[in-house]
């Protein structure tokens, strides 16, 4: 069994949903100081609501070339039942009815061993950084809290795309989260139902007025939850709707942000109800041209190792998405899980290891020559 494979069902089998973290953290402090690595930890829980902070390491250079970073998240979206990972067939799957946390331990597992590889061979390598983050599920909150000021690092690296390995990502959406709480007034149903004003009625035309789904290959919509009523007497006095939008192109995610609002200020008028809103950026998008530097230097690691590269671009955001705006380039990298968020997640003990390589593999395409 390899150490990352070893390492990932450590990991795995430990619960980390987004503000608990500790357990997981440990075993990651552990680990690193068994390989004589330097780490600490900043105070970000504190602001976020988490049980620790980021994790940050740097191995000092010992050669001369571009120092990197490499990024992965220690939380994940929360299991519904306990984690146990086995291996079946050479795939790793949770034996039991929940997520297997693949997203994003395996990626953790793969930077761990490599770089505990480069310092235990005496490997050279012109500087690593590793950051580990908490809460990134809930909004890349650790990353958001981390002080990019201390990298050394020209760019990066995080490996949180469920895809083959191969595929650079070269572009992630602006994205614009919403809350709509529609206020009504509260009737019996059946004796008075024309003094009451539906909370609920207003949500929905609202929601039907609104352009959902794939609105253009760059643009998404989606209301995700709906809550709101008393009884089924009783007119609804309120009713609270979560909705979101996202695009590549920043100024159609804030167009088609503000489109929705629109619609749901309309419709409140219409049914004599007020409303409270409120837009959120959760975080800005990026894009990356083929010749950039980080993506080339991806791309070398990549055909070293045997993959042909293919380029992408995403729907969903990552820690990726927090370091460039920071002004810190940081590609991201699919690593093969697949199924994420679901109790089919699961990665193969093959490309767990392949994430491995392709991570030494960038360590040296960052060496001059």
């Amino acid at each position: 069994m390899s150490e990352a494979l070893e390492l990932f069902l450590e990991l795995a089998a430990i619960s980390s949903p987004p503000g608990k973290e500790r357990a997981v953290a440990d075993r990651v402090c552990a680990f690193l100081d068994g390989a004589g690595l330097t780490y600490d930890e900043d105070g970000a829980g504190a602001e976020i609501g988490s049980e620790i902070g980021n994790i940050y390491c740097r191995v000092p250079a010992t050669a001369p070339g571009t120092p990197f970073f490499l990024n992965a998240h220690l939380d994940t979206v929360p299991p519904t039942a306990a984690v146990e990972p086995e291996v079946r067939n050479g795939v790793v799957v949770n034996s039991q009815e929940t997520i297997l946390g693949a997203d994003n331990k395996s990626a953790v597992a793969s930077m761990l061993s490599a770089v505990a590889t480069v310092v235990r061979e005496g490997r050279p390598h012109a500087g690593i950084e590793l950051l580990l983050t908490p809460m990134e599920e809930v909004g890349l909150r650790g990353a958001k809290q981390f002080d990019t000021g201390r990298l050394a690092a020209r760019h990066g690296y995080c490996y949180d795309h469920a895809a083959p390995i191969g595929q650079i990502v070269l572009a992630a959406p602006t994205h614009k989260s919403m809350k709509f709480v529609f206020l009504g007034r509260a009737a019996h149903s059946g004796m008075a139902a024309g003094d009451g004003r539906s909370a609920v009625q207003a949500a929905a035309r609202a929601i039907a007025d609104m352009r959902l789904g794939q609105i253009d290959p760059e643009t998404t919509a989606n209301v995700g939850l709906i809550e709101g009523g008393i009884a089924g007497n009783i007119v609804p006095p309120e009713c609270r709707v979560w909705a979101e939008a996202r695009s590549r192109d920043p100024e159609r995610a804030r167009a088609l942000a503000q489109e929705m609002l629109d619609a749901a200020v309309h419709a409140a008028n219409m049914y004599e109800c007020a409303l409270e809103s409120s837009i959120m950026s959760e975080y800005e998008g990026y894009r990356f041209t083929r010749s950039h530097a980080a993506v080339r230097q991806a791309a070398q690691a990549l055909e070293a190792t045997g993959y042909g590269v293919s380029y992408i671009e995403s729907g969903g955001g990552a820690d990726a998405n927090v370091f460039n705006l920071a002004g810190v380039p940081c590609v991201n990298l699919c690593n093969g899980a697949a199924d994420i968020h679901t109790p089919s997640e699961h990665i193969s003990v093959d490309d767990l290891d392949a994430m491995t390589r392709v991570t030494l593999a960038l360590v040296e395409a960052a060496l001059e020559t």
